[in-house]
């Protein structure tokens, strides 16, 4: 018996089948529509539809040309910088949101990488052209550890 009293396949949480809630009046996993709108403003909606449209998709591919270019043993050129940190801050922020989405920070390596991550990323480029390539480096060295151990973990397919 299902906790509504419902067949197998009314209601998304009554069935192996993802589906939106047919019964809303009666299912106590779901809760009435009024309920869910008081929850969940319109602000808040649209504050998800802003993030979602934001979003970029995690391009390992890209992500590993950057750490390249930033740890090659050419530095990179000093107009560059800002643009590389920037990217490098974006890899690292995809990475972390992975990492916590998977729940990868149980893993003890990872969490302290993750710490890393969030440390570099909030960090500001500093001034000078080899401290910036320096802040690089540590930028794209940890974008790289991290990424080298979802994969390892298995939270994410390793870039070719």
């Amino acid at each position: 018996m299902y906790p509504t009293g419902g067949q197998l396949g009314q209601c998304c949480c009554h069935s192996s089948v993802k589906a939106v809630c047919t019964l809303p009046d009666t299912c106590r996993t779901h809760p009435p529509a009024d309920d869910h709108d008081a929850r969940h403003p319109s602000t808040n909606r649209n504050d998800l539809l802003d993030r979602l449209r934001g979003w970029t998709a995690f391009d390992g591919v890209a992500l590993l040309d950057d750490v390249a270019t930033v740890l090659d043993d050419v530095p990179p050129a000093e107009e560059n910088t800002e643009e590389l940190a920037k990217r490098l801050r974006g890899h690292l922020m995809r990475l972390v949101t992975i990492a916590v989405a998977t729940e990868a920070e149980e893993d003890t390596a990872t969490a302290h990488l993750i710490e890393r991550a969030r440390t570099l990323r909030d960090e500001d480029l500093p001034g000078g052209h080899w401290k910036a390539v320096a802040h690089l480096r540590r930028l794209g060295w940890t974008a790289n550890e991290l990424h080298d151990r979802l994969a390892a973990i298995r939270c994410l397919k390793e870039a070719a």
